[in-house]
């Protein structure tokens, strides 16, 4: 059975022309590039063209780029190394409490360390209130953290609004853009943000490498200590195959960005439309319009989001019930309870993240497959049962 892969949200696929431009520094090209011969000049020049690329493809310079192991130790670097490098002008991060949890845990973290953290709340679509910010906002904050776009519901938050709040009130300003980059246009200066994370693995790229964007100016900490890898805020030898991946697959997604987005769109309305008319009892999660190309997440009444999981997976579609980092966890959504949503509606969530290799024939083969598993799932539940007689 020929797989239908729709949960590019968790990982997505290498591109052929991104590991054909890695695998040569795997053996061919596999100097240090710390060291001053050959082999190393060629791995730094490798390097430097990555940075460049990433630079570009965030309307960035390529000195405020600082490469890392992914998203989840950009977001840790940004949040802890802020924090204690401002302790002494204050204790008072602002977040959301639809992060994900690589920034949730890490405020978490700092809370028992002495900090004080204030999570906004969001609205029935997953959107911050710009203003809930501006009120949250005391003369000890310190940081804001707040997602570019929800990695479970894809809504697309107000960062740039924030990011201007924040820079008036001389306050740092850290966006996740882990779920943004290579999929809807991000300018670092437009964002007004001072640090921002990506993620390799996202776009095209490989596993494991991921960037730190940090505006020219901000005194944070260094996150490793050891060697001056760069420029002595992050040590440890570079991964320069991973490092010439990134490089090379945010440079493919910023060039195709228009033409991606039209097509990821076109798929995503039409799986949308086509599910919310064949399934009752069925809502459509996140923003109607402020929401990423290729995000679908619906909750299913008197379904577990689990059966449709593995149920689907026997008809070749993958798919998932969440994030990546939690689709082992039997709890509901912390994204889809900040929403409003009870348990029970939570517990029933299936999150479609399309990509550029999906086709309009598989999206058309999960509005004829799906209606059939929750119609068979709903008839082992005696709620389903009820609502139908109108008890």
């Amino acid at each position: 059975m020929e797989k239908i892969y729709l949960d590019n949200a968790a990982t997505t696929p290498v591109k052929k022309e991104v590991l054909d431009e890695m695998m040569p520094y795997f053996s061919e090209k596999f100097g240090n590039a710390s060291t001053l011969y050959s082999y190393g000049r060629e791995s730094k020049k490798a390097l430097d063209i990555a940075r460049d690329r990433v630079a570009k493809a965030l309307g960035a310079d390529p000195a405020e780029i600082y490469f890392t192991s992914g998203g989840t130790e950009s977001d840790n670097w940004a949040i802890k190394a802020a924090a204690y490098a401002l302790r002494e002008k204050g204790n008072h991060i602002i977040t959301t409490s639809i992060e994900h949890h690589a920034v949730l845990h890490t405020c978490e973290y700092l809370k028992k360390q002495g900090f004080k953290i204030t999570y906004l709340p969001v609205d029935e679509y997953g959107l911050v209130d710009v203003e809930e910010v501006k009120k949250a906002i005391t003369d000890q904050t310190i940081l804001i953290s707040v997602m570019y776009a929800n990695n479970e519901v894809g809504t697309i938050e107000p960062v740039a609004e924030i990011g201007e709040i924040a820079k008036e009130r001389g306050i740092l300003f850290h966006t996740d853009a882990v779920q943004a980059v290579g999929h809807i246009p991000v300018d670092v200066k437009k964002l007004n943000c001072d640090m921002l994370s990506l993620s390799a693995h996202k776009f095209y790229g490989p596993k494991g490498i991921g960037a730190l964007y940090i505006r020219k100016g901000v005194k944070i900490h260094p996150y490793m200590h050891g060697g001056g890898q760069e420029k002595g805020r992050r040590a440890g030898t570079e991964n320069i195959p991973a490092i010439v991946g990134l490089g090379k697959a945010i440079e493919l997604a910023t060039q195709n960005l228009n033409q991606s987005m039209e097509k990821l769109t076109f798929l995503r309305n039409k799986l949308i439309n086509g599910l919310l008319n064949k399934i009752d009892h069925v809502k459509l999660n996140g923003h109607p319009e402020k929401r990423l190309p290729g995000n679908v997440n619906i909750s299913v009444e008197y379904v577990e989001g689990e059966s449709m999981l593995l149920s689907l997976d026997m008809k070749g579609i993958c798919a998932s019930s969440g994030s990546a980092c939690t689709s082992g966890s039997l709890d509901p959504s912390h994204v889809l309870l900040a929403m409003g949503l009870p348990h029970e509606l939570a517990h029933g969530s299936l999150r479609f993240s399309i990509g550029e290799q999906n086709t309009e024939e598989e999206i058309d083969y999960v509005i004829q497959v799906l209606p059939d598993i929750v119609a068979r799932l709903r008839e082992m539940s005696p709620l389903y049962e009820k609502a139908r007689e109108g008890k």
